[in-house]
């Protein structure tokens, strides 16, 4: 296990790095800011930066971040041991604890946000509140197209800057493929939530997409109503427009907009959030 170390490129948010050895992964993330704790969670193929990078530096004026890089993604390496959401979510809950965080909020988006559901099933005594973005539970959740193109997928698909950021990190080409094939089988053999499992989720939740998202909003819609209390936001915009994520515009204005509106549902007391 490495320790956490401040590194020059962080300092701007009184913030850490480092890694942390949990169920047997050495696991990267970092701390920024302070406050109440937020775990951010990126998407299938990304890295902290790619997903968060533009809106990291707000969220910690009012939060203490954790921001965490998943099994083969980014700077935590791959190890011999299957790829899924249940694992990533007890790798969430290990790292949590290992940082004596008994309680915090989690953000998960695309694959991170299947990786939060998961999180709030199996951990509800961690979960305080949930945000669940552009992602679906089960595969009629996503448009035809969306399958038709996991079904005959090409490395040469993969956005290029999510290929030119993780060779930053780590230049092993190797470990790119391998990340590349083992985010496109677990997405082949997506496994679907049952909705029994949904509704025992207690976690006060914000469900968010774009409008022209990889998730229907008939699906969002669906989500809301098996997630008791919970909160609906389709917004403009495609996949990840309204956190500025990496392959989007970077809006400014609206992503700030956006954020006010998660930084609201972060702060409401419990109690009047389940009730609204």
């Amino acid at each position: 296990m490495k320790a956490p170390q401040t590194t020059g490129n962080l300092k701007k948010h009184d913030s850490t790095n480092g890694y942390a050895l949990v169920n047997g992964l050495n696991m990267y993330y970092e701390i920024h800011g302070k406050g109440e704790p937020l775990v951010l969670i990126h998407g299938g193929g990304s890295t902290i930066q790619t997903t968060f990078g533009r809106v990291i530096p707000l969220f910690a004026q009012t939060h203490q971040v954790i921001a965490v890089e998943m099994q083969a993604h980014g700077h935590t390496a791959d190890i011999d041991r299957p790829l899924s959401f249940v694992q990533d979510a007890d790798d969430i809950a290990a790292l949590l604890k290992h940082l004596n965080i008994k309680k915090a909020a989690v953000f998960g988006f695309s694959n991170g946000a299947n990786t939060t559901l998961q999180f709030a099933i199996r951990y509800p005594e961690m979960a305080s509140k949930i945000i669940v973005a552009s992602t679906f539970y089960k595969k009629t959740g996503a448009p035809d197209w969306f399958w038709d193109m996991m079904s005959k997928p090409t490395f040469e698909g993969m956005p290029q800057i999510y290929k030119d950021e993780f060779l930053k990190i780590n230049p092993d080409t190797n470990a790119l493929h391998r990340m590349y094939e083992r985010d496109v089988a677990r997405m082949q053999a997506f496994p679907s939530i049952t909705d029994e499992q949904m509704k025992s989720i207690k976690a006060p939740a914000l469900i968010i997409i774009g409008d022209r998202d990889v998730v229907s909003p008939e699906h969002a819609v669906e989500m809301q109503q098996l997630l008791s209390g919970s909160r609906l936001a389709i917004l403009p915009g495609g996949h990840g427009d309204y956190i500025g994520e990496i392959t989007t515009p970077h809006d400014k204005v609206y992503i700030s907009g956006i954020l006010a509106m998660i930084n609201k549902f972060l702060s409401e007391p419990l109690a009047e959030t389940n009730h609204k």
